[in-house]
């Protein structure tokens, strides 16, 4: 099933989720062409709040690991 309201921000793993159910969906070619649309719109924002979590978590490491490494540490 596809949800097709706008929502929170879910949780990444919520978020990748309901993206399967999503792909899985319309893989199958059984939902209407309404409900494909707004399922493939619904994914696309999914997708742009997986990647913004993701480089979000890139960002906060690359800061934790600069703040953690000694500058005349050697490799």
């Amino acid at each position: 099933m596809v949800k097709t309201s706008a929502s929170k921000t879910a949780s990444f793993e919520t978020a990748v989720a309901e993206l399967e159910t999503i792909v899985q969906d319309m893989e199958n070619g059984q939902l209407p062409l309404d409900q494909a649309l707004a399922a493939y719109q619904r994914g696309t924002l999914l997708l742009r709040q997986c990647q913004a979590q993701l480089t979000k978590a890139e960002q906060t490491i690359r800061i934790l690991e600069t703040e953690h490494t000694p500058e005349d540490a050697q490799p």
